[in-house]
C-alpha cells in the first residue's frame, strides 16, 4: 500500500510524449491568442458596427463560459455543422480563442492608452489610420502589454490539461493512461506535477527574456 516510485521510470516515455504534445498545444494556442488578441482588439476599437458588434458578443460568450464547454462544443458541437476537426486542431482553437479574448481586453487598454498626439504626428506625415495603426501604435500597444499576456500564458499552460477530454495525449492524459496500466495514481500525477513545473520554469525563463530584449530595444 506505499508508495513506490520505481515504477515511473519506466513510463518516463509515455511522459515525455505528453510533454511534448503539452508544449505543442501551448505553443500553437500561444501564437494563436496573441494575433487573435491584436485582430479583436482593433475590430473592438476600430471597426465598422456590424463587425464591431459580433466581436463584442463573441468575446461576452467566451468570457461568460467555461473554457471546458468551449472545447465540448468546438470539438464534439461542430461536427453536428459537418466541421470534424482533428483532437488537437480543436484543443488549438479553443484554447487559443479563449484566452484571445482576454488578451483582447489589455491590448485594447494599452492602445487607447498611447499618447494622442502620436496619432496626429502620424497623420501629418502622411500616414493612413491604417498605417498608424500597424506602425505606430499597435507595436507600442503590444509591447506594453507583454508582462500581463505573459501570466495569460502561463495560465493558457496550466489550463491545457483540460485537452485530455477530448482525446489529446498530453501530460495529464499521458499520466491517466500510465496509471490505468499501474494502479498508481499518486506517483503518476505528481511526477506530471514536476513535468508541468519543468515547462513551466522554460516558459517564464523565455517570457522574462523577451520582457529584457523589448526594454532594451525602447
Amino acid at each position: 500500500m506505499g508508495l513506490d516510485f520505481s515504477v515511473v521510470p519506466g513510463y518516463f516515455g509515455v511522459l515525455l510524449q505528453g510533454m511534448a504534445w503539452t508544449v505543442a498545444i501551448t505553443l500553437g494556442a500561444g501564437i494563436l491568442s496573441f494575433f487573435g488578441g491584436i485582430m479583436f482588439a482593433v475590430a473592438a476599437l476600430y471597426a465598422p458596427w456590424f463587425i464591431r458588434l459580433p466581436m463584442r458578443l463573441f468575446a461576452w460568450l467566451f468570457m461568460g463560459t467555461p473554457l471546458l464547454l468551449q472545447l465540448f462544443l468546438i470539438y464534439f458541437g461542430l461536427i453536428q455543422i459537418g466541421i470534424d476537426l482533428p483532437a488537437f486542431v480543436a484543443g488549438i482553437i479553443g484554447l487559443g480563442l479563449h484566452f484571445a479574448v482576454y488578451n483582447s481586453e489589455l491590448i485594447q487598454s494599452s492602445i487607447l492608452a498611447v499618447d494622442k498626439g502620436q496619432y496626429e504626428g502620424a497623420r501629418t506625415l502622411g500616414l493612413s489610420r491604417g498605417q498608424t495603426l500597424r506602425r505606430i501604435v499597435i507595436p507600442q500597444a503590444v509591447h506594453a502589454v507583454i508582462p500581463p499576456m505573459g501570466n495569460n500564458m502561463i495560465a493558457l499552460l496550466k489550463d491545457s490539461a483540460l485537452v485530455s477530454v477530448i482525446g489529446v495525449m498530453e501530460l495529464t492524459l499521458a499520466a491517466q493512461q500510465s496509471i490505468s496500466r499501474t494502479y498508481r495514481p499518486f506517483e503518476f500525477y505528481l511526477a506530471a506535477a514536476f513535468c508541468y513545473y519543468i515547462i513551466n520554469l522554460a516558459l517564464e525563463a523565455g517570457l522574462r527574456r523577451l520582457e529584457r530584449r523589448i526594454a532594451a530595444s525602447r
